[in-house]
């Protein structure tokens, strides 16, 4: 059995987000990165990094989002510069890498049984 060491994000808000409330900081080099989980992650931080810099990494936590048709849980990373992005299982695991495009967002899909 693997223990995933995702840890509760405690210092942010873990209030659902409504339909039209979140603002993306991106623009001509500046992408964002919206990574859909399962509900279970609900509070959990997830960690990108740049792949050739794995220790420059930044997070958020895992909430809800109601849009049209129900609810997604999600991260929502923006403010990223234009590359390719490692995706953390937990603080040691990369799970995937990801390319992330300037004035663009990207969506990843965590692997359902990751998160078992």
């Amino acid at each position: 059995m693997h223990h995933h060491h995702i840890r509760p994000d405690t210092r942010h808000t873990l209030a659902p987000s409504g339909q039209g409330t979140v603002v993306l900081n991106i623009g001509r080099d500046i992408g964002a990165l919206i990574i859909d989980t399962p509900g279970s992650l609900h509070g959990h931080e997830i960690e990108v990094s740049p792949v050739a810099d794995p220790a420059l990494r930044t997070h958020a936590a895992v909430r809800a989002r109601y849009v049209r048709g129900g609810v997604r849980w999600s991260v929502v990373i923006d403010g990223l510069p234009a590359g390719r992005y490692a995706v953390w299982r937990d603080p040691v695991t990369v799970l995937d890498e990801v390319n992330v495009s300037g004035g663009a967002v990207t969506e990843y899909e965590w692997p359902v049984p990751v998160a078992a």
